[in-house]
This record gives structure tokens, sequence and C-alpha cells, in this order.
């Protein structure tokens, strides 16, 4: 994974000290979540059974996963039927291969994006700047955060980590007058900003919510006017689709429609929902000449079929981000990859090979409030226990060994009362700044409990004497 805004190659604890220390970043992420959970409360109460709705949503993905490979099958062929191109990706690079062939097919030098969770995944913005492809991000928290030189924060809102003022500097960059920092007057500037490069570009990029097998359909879910501009406008649109975010029928996509706002923002229905159908017929006034679908596996064929396999049921509603203890504190950032908050804990890993991926299970209190709040049902704090079991399974042998003699001393009376006893010196000399090495970083900010002088069983026999 190529993204200049990769940082697993840093410990976890690097990663988050800085967001951590943030008393306006925890504000404003505070702020943005809170509003959310109200919303999503009342948005639930108009469904007569939330639980049986999210039953079924759960089954349906179940379905759906348990008969990906045919039903994926059938997408293609219906794609095809109705004039798209089809290309299937077993890798990110293999998928960027795919997007710069186009690109450079039709001498595409500007290119408007709308949000895609999926490109910031195999790292395409950077991959089509190389070839000389001038890039926008539409979506106005993504042009944010691409203006700042940033990752996204949020899957749903990229740049909730920013209040206003920040978004105000943020946008003064490309501003040739001053700025306010009024909300309103803010999107104002970036429509007009943004409008002509709708109209001068060469190619189109979205990602894909959901796409119906039946009729061959991609399915934009989104609640400004750039996604339908970003593939309507142009005359080429290329549509970014991870494998797993295929529905089969239009009753599926029904059911999934009716959560995903709710779970996401709140809203029972977002204020756009586009389904794209194959490319311009004769006599239409808009749409694009031409439409590809990139369908991208990277690594989620590995993980069907393992305890992990639920996991590819989620439909990125950014629900868990919300309710999570760590997220609301450390933000995605400290994430160190695209997918932040307990979604991404699993993700990750299961994404990504390197010992930055594999600690990043850690970043969780194990509340279960993500599966609470998850509309489709998904057990994280289940996924990410068996990922700690994983990477302790593959820890080093001295860690393994220490833990084995622990557990060797305290099967026996005799080590366990002659351990309490020397932790109990230990602890009254104990000096966290003075423990060598790489240990010394777990016990600054930790104060160990003093055991007593006298353990029970001493008392005890002192007092039946």
């Amino acid at each position: 994974m190529s993204s200049e805004f990769l940082t697993l190659s840093t410990s976890l604890r690097e990663r988050t000290a800085a967001q951590v220390s943030d008393s306006r970043l925890r504000s404003n992420l505070a702020r943005a979540t809170d509003a959310f959970a109200d919303r999503k409360a009342a948005a639930y109460a108009q469904f007569a059974d939330p639980e049986e709705v999210r039953a079924k949503a759960r089954a349906a993905k179940g379905e759906v996963l348990r008969r990906l490979d045919q039903i994926l099958e059938r997408l293609a062929d219906r794609l095809e039927a109705v004039g798209a191109q089809v290309h299937w990706a077993r890798t990110d690079e293999e998928a960027r291969d795919h997007v710069r062939r186009i690109v450079q097919t039709h001498s595409a030098h500007r290119i408007v994006k709308s949000k895609s969770m999926l490109s910031e995944e195999i790292a395409l913005n950077e991959a089509l700047e190389e070839i000389g492809s001038e890039v926008t991000e539409t979506d106005l928290g993504e042009w944010i955060i691409q203006l700042a030189r940033e990752a996204p924060s949020h899957i749903i809102v990229p740049a909730i980590h920013k209040d206003r003022t920040q978004v105000r500097d943020t946008l003064q960059r490309v501003a040739e007058g001053d700025l306010s920092d009024v909300p309103g007057e803010l999107a104002a500037f970036a429509r007009r900003e943004l409008r002509q490069r709708f109209l001068q570009a060469d190619l189109g990029i979205s990602g894909v919510n959901f796409a119906v097998a039946e009729s061959g359909t991609l399915v934009l879910v989104t609640n400004e006017g750039n996604g339908r501009l970003a593939t309507s406008v142009p005359p080429v649109h290329v549509a970014l689709l991870g494998m797993e975010r295929v529905v089969e029928t239009w009753e599926q996509l029904d059911l999934l429609l009716a959560l995903l706002p709710r779970a996401a923002t709140g809203q029972p229905i977002t204020t756009y929902v586009s389904a794209i159908t194959g490319a311009r017929r004769p006599k239409e006034l808009d749409g694009p000449r031409e439409l590809h679908v990139v369908v991208v596996d990277n690594g989620r064929s590995s993980i069907l079929g393992t305890e992990f396999t639920e996991m590819l049921a989620c439909i990125r509603c950014g629900a868990c981000l919300n309710v999570c203890p760590v997220y609301r504190q450390t933000g995605g950032h400290g994430y160190g990859w695209v997918y932040p908050g307990p979604m991404g804990a699993v993700l990750t890993p299961l994404l990504v090979e390197s010992k930055g991926a594999a600690e990043v299970p850690n970043a969780s209190s194990l509340c279960g409030a993500c599966w609470q709040a998850c509309p489709v049902g998904i057990p994280l704090q289940d996924m990410l226990l068996a990922l700690r079991r994983r990477a302790s399974e593959e820890a080093r042998l001295g860690e393994r060994a220490a833990w084995g003699a622990w557990a060797a001393a305290w099967s026996r009376p005799w080590a366990y009362r002659a351990s309490l006893r020397l932790a109990s010196m230990a602890a009254r000399m104990f000096n966290p700044s003075k423990v060598p090495g790489p240990p010394q970083r777990w016990a600054l900010g930790r104060e160990v409990p003093t055991p007593a002088r006298h353990s029970f069983r001493d008392q005890w026999r002192k007092g039946s004497r």
C-alpha cells in the first residue's frame, strides 16, 4: 500500500500520542459524533422493530457472501449487457493499472472524483498524479482534506476532525479573497470553485455503495450533488467496486438502504440516491459515453470462509466509529490506514501485512458498543479478540517464555508465596523512569499497586496461634 498517508510503519502508541493530547480534536469529534447518535436514535425509532430489520439485513448479507462468486458472475453479465465494461483486479496494483490504462486511452488530464474509500485504499490519486493527471476530490470533506494534504479521519465525514475555523483556513489556500468561517458561505465558495471542474472534466471516478446483480445497477448514496455530476457530466465514468459491495436483488437493496443512512448520519434517506444502469443510451441527454467498472479484490477473497467472513458484510456506515470510546479520543489518523474505528481495527490487519497493522486491534476497549451500533450485527468485538489471539501466537519467543514461567510459578503454592514476597519488596523500590529497555514505555504513566507487607495467609497463621 503506497499511499503517502500510510503510517503503519510507526507504532500504535506513536500514532495516537499526538491525537490524544489534542483537546481541540477531541472536542470536534465529540460534537459531531454526539449529533449523529441523537439523530440515529430518532431515525431508528421510525422502525416498528429495529432489531428485526437488523436481523433481516444480517441474514441478507450472509446469503450474498455464501454465494458471492455466483452473484458477482451474474452482476458482470448484467453490467456487460447494459453496455458497461468490467475489469477484475486481484490487487491494488492491478486496480491502479486498470484505471491508469483507461485514463491514458482517453488522454484524460482533468479528473473529478466522487467520494470513494476504496480509491483511498488503493492509493489511486497518487498513481494518477504520477502520470500527469489532475485529480479533484469533489465531496466537500474530501476536497478539504485533499487541500490540507491529509487522509480522511472518518469513512462518512472525512474532515470530521476539523472545525469551521480550520476548514476556513484550509479553503483560504485556494481563495483569492478572504473567506469567513460561516458554513453556508464556505459551502457556496466550494460550489463555485468545483462547478467549473465538473464542466471541464475528461473523466469521472466514483465508488459504489451497492451493486444490484439482477439488473447491473450501480447505486451511489450521497448528500451532495457532486456524486451525480461526477458520474453524468464527464464523457467517461470509472466506478470502483469492492467485490463484497454487491446485493442480488432490489429487495435486498431496499432493506440495506433503509439502514445505511439511519446508521450513518441519522437520516431516513440521503439527499441523493443515484441508480446507474449502463452508459448513455441513444436520445438520452446526459450520462457518460463509456462506463467502466473495476471490481477490486485486494485481499477480500482471503477473508471468505474464515472466522472473519462477516467483516465483508460491512456497509461502511461509520456507526461503529461514532460510538467507539477509543475513536472518540484519537480520531481516525491514529489507526494508521484508510479505515479507522472498530471496523478499521478489524479490516486493517486482514488486508495489510505489517507489524503496525497487527497491533491495530489493540485500539479497542472491547466494550461491545460497536456491535450494538452495527446495522448488520457484525460481531466486531469477537473479531478483535480473535485478531489479538492471532497476534499473540506470533509474539516473540521471549514473551511467551515469560508468561510460561509465570504460569508455572503460580501453579505451585510455595512459588506463589515466594513471588508475592518478592513483588512486595520490588514494588516499594519501583521507579518507572528506571525500567530498562522497551518496557519503560509501558511503565511510565502507570502506578503499580503495592502488595501488603504480610499476606492474608501470614496474618491467618499468626492469628490462629
